[in-house]
């Protein structure tokens, strides 16, 4: 069985990220970037699924800038035995990723895609539900434990009131959640390992795909200051400044 996995290129987790002083987004300028936590998931469970025999093939996936090659670099660094750019300078929308997606799940034809609940830039949480909606395949969402045989995926995951497990028939489309695994610690020689697996490079034209934005952002800012606290002297003056000031009781 093929495994598909999408991995993209943000801003690394540890890092605070400055709004630009025109209010048009993010300032990315000499900020240090890595592979999209939630996608670090992806991988290392396509890879678990590979030494367990189930997967055969990892093909990892990225949409974006030239740069994106380093993140498709460290995703072969993990386990992944291919890659693949589609390389676009132009900002990608969610449903444009999935369309790109989707033209290359028709392409290769994987048994499973396993993608990243969401990206820690935009938070959208929208690219595996739509990427499964252009493709028609079954999907499940915030997966924490994950069990294949036999053609269909036994799935368990997290919803508002616990778990709840689904068992569902493959090719599926799976999104990960925190739980689903620890990410493994990429070596040195697998990183030099990773530097002669193969990695194609198309254009979203190759795949007949128009990326054109669909929404406009119209500025972007930071949250407000929170303000400083006040001491009261006593109960009472706490209770007051509840009932009449703030009105929560």
């Amino acid at each position: 069985m093929k495994v598909l996995v999408p991995v993209k290129r943000v801003v690394d987790y540890n890092v605070k990220v400055r709004v630009k002083s025109d209010g048009t987004g993010v300032d990315i300028a000499n900020v240090k970037m890595s592979m999209n936590p939630f996608d670090e998931i992806a991988v290392e469970e396509a890879v678990r699924l590979k030494e367990k025999g189930v997967a055969t093939e990892i093909v990892a996936v990225s949409c974006g800038v030239t740069q994106c090659q380093e993140t498709l670099r460290t995703a072969m660094a993990i386990g992944a035995d291919r890659a693949i750019l589609v390389e676009c300078a132009d900002e990608l929308q969610p449903l444009a990723v999935a369309k790109l997606l989707k033209a290359l799940v028709d392409r290769e034809k994987p048994g499973l895609v396993i993608v990243g609940k969401q990206a820690i830039d935009d938070d959208c949480n929208q690219t595996g539900q739509m990427l499964a909606a252009l493709a028609g395949l079954p999907q499940a969402t915030y997966v924490s434990k994950m069990e294949i045989a036999e053609g269909f995926a036994t799935i368990a995951r997290e919803i508002d009131g616990g778990l709840e497990n689904l068992k569902i028939t493959l090719p599926a489309v799976v999104t990960t959640d925190l739980r689903l695994n620890e990410p493994r610690y990429v070596t040195l020689p697998n990183i030099m390992k990773a530097k002669k697996k193969p990695l194609e490079i198309v254009k979203p034209a190759d795949l007949g795909v128009d990326v054109s934005p669909r929404i406009k952002t119209l500025k972007v800012g930071e949250p407000p200051k929170r303000g400083a606290g006040v001491k009261v002297p006593d109960v009472a003056t706490l209770v007051a400044k509840l009932k009449n000031e703030a009105k929560v009781i």
